[in-house]
C-alpha cells in the first residue's frame, strides 16, 4: 500500500510538474484534459481601459485591441476581456470591476493590465493616479489578487496616441506612467509587455498620414487614441507577440502573427 501510493503522489507531480509555467489549472481541468489529450483550457483575462475594450454596433468602426487579441491565440486559450472605457487603474478598481475578475480567475489563467489613459486626469480625482506612487498601488492590487488565486498577472505600458511634432516625429504622450510601471514589474517579477514603446515604433514607422488609418479617423471624426479595426488588429498581433517573447505563453499557444488578418473578422454587437 505504502509503495503504491508513493508512485502515485511521484506521477502526479511528475505530471504537474511537465506543464509549462503557468498552464497549471485546477486538478479536475487537469484530469479531464489528461482523459482526452486535450490542452488545459485557459482564460487571459484582460483589465484596461476603451483603447483595449470591447466595441458595440453603436460605435463602430472604433475597435478596442482586445477584440482582435483571439485571431493570434489558440483556440484552447479564451480571451475575456472587461476593459471597460474611460476607467483608469484605480476607478476600475473602485467600481468592483477587479473584484468581478477576481471571483472567476483560476490557478493558471492570465491577467493582463493595461493602464495609463485615465489614470493621467488629473482634473478627475476618481481616475486620477499619481506615477511613482498611487498608480504602483492600484497595480500592486491586481498582481497580489492574481497571485492570491494561482493566477499569472502580466502588466503591458499602454498603447501610444497617434500625435506627431511639426518634423514628423512621432511623440510619447504617457509621461511618467510607461516609466513608473517598467520599475514596478521589475520589482515585483511581473512580466512586462512594453506596448508603448512598440505602438510609438509603429507610428513613427508608417508616418504622419499613413497611420491615420490605423485610427478612428472618419468622415466626422479625428480620433488620434482609439483604433479602426486595422489599428486593432496590429496592436493585437504586437501584444500577442510580446507575449511570447515575455515567455507568459509558448509559440504554441499563438497563431497568424505573420498573417494579413481582414478586417471584416471585426464585428460589434449591439449593445
Amino acid at each position: 500500500m505504502i509503495r503504491t501510493t508513493r508512485t502515485t503522489r511521484r506521477s502526479a507531480i511528475a505530471s504537474l510538474a511537465a506543464l509549462p509555467l503557468g498552464l497549471v489549472a485546477a486538478p479536475t481541468a487537469l484530469a479531464d484534459a489528461r482523459e482526452d489529450n486535450r490542452p488545459v483550457p485557459r482564460t487571459l483575462y484582460i483589465a484596461g481601459d476603451s483603447t483595449a475594450a470591447q466595441k458595440y454596433a453603436a460605435a463602430a468602426p472604433e475597435t478596442g485591441w482586445g477584440m482582435a487579441l483571439p485571431f493570434f491565440l489558440r483556440p484552447a486559450l479564451t480571451v475575456a476581456n472587461h476593459a471597460m472605457n474611460g476607467r483608469s487603474s484605480k476607478s476600475f478598481i473602485d467600481e468592483g470591476r477587479l473584484a468581478t475578475i477576481l471571483a472567476s480567475i483560476r490557478p493558471g489563467d492570465l491577467l493582463l493590465v493595461q493602464f495609463a489613459h485615465n489614470d493621467e486626469k488629473i482634473e478627475d480625482p476618481a481616475r486620477y493616479t499619481e506615477p511613482w506612487t498611487t498608480y504602483q498601488d492600484h497595480l500592486r492590487q491586481y498582481i497580489a489578487g492574481a497571485r492570491e488565486r494561482g493566477a499569472r498577472p502580466v502588466l503591458a505600458t499602454s498603447v501610444e496616441r497617434r500625435r506627431f511634432d511639426a518634423s514628423g516625429n512621432a511623440l510619447p504622450t504617457h509621461g511618467e506612467y510607461p516609466a513608473a510601471m517598467r520599475a514596478l514589474a521589475e520589482r515585483e517579477r511581473v512580466p512586462l509587455l512594453d506596448i508603448q514603446e512598440l505602438s510609438l515604433d509603429l507610428w513613427q514607422k508608417l508616418g504622419v498620414e499613413e497611420s491615420k488609418r490605423y485610427f478612428n479617423w472618419t468622415a466626422t471624426e479625428q480620433d488620434n487614441t482609439h483604433f479602426s479595426p486595422l489599428g486593432a488588429i496590429e496592436i493585437a498581433r504586437l501584444t500577442a507577440g510580446r507575449l511570447v517573447a515575455e515567455g507568459v505563453l509558448r509559440t504554441a499557444d499563438v497563431r497568424r502573427l505573420d498573417d494579413d488578418i481582414p478586417e471584416s473578422w471585426i464585428t460589434w454587437p449591439e449593445g
